[in-house]
């Protein structure tokens, strides 16, 4: 990571910040199905959700919030408990090299300490820059749902990633729950 830069747990506070870098998503491009951007209020509500069962992690570059990353419920049924979806956005003004890399890995670590065993992202298709970061941290295709999304007047596909995050084959019982 470069000088100056540091990734860190968020707060609410960090909710403004997190609301203007996801704005220009929502409005401008099809990689987040949301129609409206979130308000400040509403992104507090998701970080303090996220960080309460989950992980929501900012970089800061320079004292300001440059991107953020968290984790949020794979499915509400109880046997999908140990999986969670993983998201990264970074602020489409500036780019910082291995800003999505290093938010990534502090999610992971996180949401691996608390004891989540998958982390699964949906990737709005075409996008190479967000399939590469996926594969280069162990993210591996699961699968694509064709035309499930609607925007920006067409049909989207979201292709699905997932990676492991706790040891693999431990098949011999239900692990703990995720803290």
């Amino acid at each position: 990571m470069a000088d100056g830069q540091r990734v860190r747990d968020a707060t609410a506070a960090d909710a403004a910040a997190c609301a203007g870098i996801y704005a220009p998503y929502v409005r401008d491009t099809a990689f987040s199905f949301e129609a409206e951007p979130p308000s400040t209020a509403e992104m507090a509500g998701r970080i303090d959700a996220a960080l309460a069962a989950h992980a929501w992690v900012v970089l800061e570059d320079g004292g300001e919030v440059a991107g953020y990353a968290y984790g949020t419920a794979f499915m509400t049924r109880e046997a999908y408990r140990w999986s969670t979806t993983v998201s990264v956005y970074t602020d489409p003004g500036r780019r910082r090299p291995g800003a999505g890399r290093a938010l990534y890995a502090a999610l992971l670590d996180r949401l691996a300490g608390r004891g989540y065993r998958r982390a699964l992202a949906g990737i709005v298709l075409p996008n190479p820059a967000s399939e590469g970061l996926h594969r280069a941290l162990g993210f591996v295709p699961v699968g694509t749902y064709r035309r499930v999304g609607w925007k920006l007047g067409r049909w989207h596909d979201v292709a699905w990633y997932q990676r492991p995050l706790g040891p693999e084959g431990d098949d011999d019982g239900a692990p703990e729950p995720p803290r």
